[in-house]
């Protein structure tokens, strides 16, 4: 089981394909990579007279739209549950899921080992903060208690080798006077809990999540105090957030997904065959002070 502290609502169930919503009509479907390009529209706005944007800005924002790029080719098909429904993060698991139950352990490590490397060289420094959401969401965010002995033994080696990958890419951006500052310990990890607060946002808003949640961790404010930011949905796809962190009083992004027809399905090929036909919308999504 994930575990379900005040931080744990974000974190897709790793057993599942893409993001669902449940409609009367049958479901909205949303690939992860959509999702993190939908954070990183997010992130673009983050900062006003009370919250400085991330630094450096440029990496920052990469890291936030790219970090499930590997989960691209994973996505371009859906799949069934056992109960004929497409298999995806919604809504219902937030906070009360299990993360390890029905996947290929090895398999889910090798897509989420790629997911850094998938920018390690054309941006070290964004490589660096998603490899930290990566141990992230397989250390303090995981209860492992479930995993088989070999599993766990994949577990170790897999953070064991996401950390020295880190230490890598840090070592190399050291040596660039340019670049040391932004690799030491303090800024690294506000960028890290930068991503992960525009993580849960997106997350959110991609299940349509019904209630008040925190974005993850604290941030700061331009005094020095740190805050927690509060997304209230308000219906209509719209939320608010408080205090307010962007640098426009209501702002508008699109989120591209697929509405497919049917509450269940037959067959994996019937889902499939649905979702092709389904052409590519817009989820208009509103966020006000």
């Amino acid at each position: 089981m994930v575990s379900t502290g005040a931080d744990a609502w974000h974190i897709p169930c790793v057993r599942f394909r893409m993001i669902r919503i449940e409609t009367d009509s049958g479901w909205v479907l949303v690939e992860h990579p959509e999702h993190a390009r939908l954070a990183g529209r997010f992130a673009a706005h983050w900062g006003n007279a009370d919250f400085a944007p991330p630094e450096p800005r440029a990496d920052v924002l990469i890291a936030v739209a790219r970090h499930d790029d590997a989960w691209a080719t994973r996505d371009a098909q859906p799949f069934l549950t056992r109960e004929g429904r497409p298999s995806a993060f919604s809504r219902e698991l937030v906070g009360r899921y299990s993360a390890f139950e029905e996947i290929d352990f090895a398999d889910y490590l090798a897509v989420r080992g790629r997911a850094a490397e998938a920018v390690a060289s054309d941006n070290p420094y964004a490589a660096i903060i998603i490899s930290m959401h990566t141990v992230s969401l397989l250390t303090t965010q995981a209860d492992l208690s479930g995993l088989q002995a070999g599993d766990l033994e994949l577990h170790r080696l897999f953070i064991e080798n996401e950390r020295r990958r880190q230490g890598e890419l840090i070592a190399s951006l050291a040596r660039d006077p340019a670049r040391a500052g932004a690799v030491e310990p303090g800024p690294l990890r506000r960028a890290f809990e930068f991503l992960q607060a525009c993580d849960s946002f997106s997350l959110g808003v991609c299940v349509r999540y019904p209630s008040a949640k925190n974005l993850r961790h604290a941030h700061p404010r331009r005094d020095g105090t740190m805050t927690e930011i509060t997304c209230t949905p308000l219906g209509d796809d719209t939320y608010r957030l408080a205090p307010y962190p962007l640098d426009r009083d209501a702002l508008l992004l699109e989120l591209p997904c697929r509405t497919v027809a049917g509450g269940t399905f037959p067959d994996q090929e019937s889902l499939r065959s649905a979702w092709a036909a389904a052409p590519v919308g817009r989820m208009k999504v509103r966020i006000v002070r």
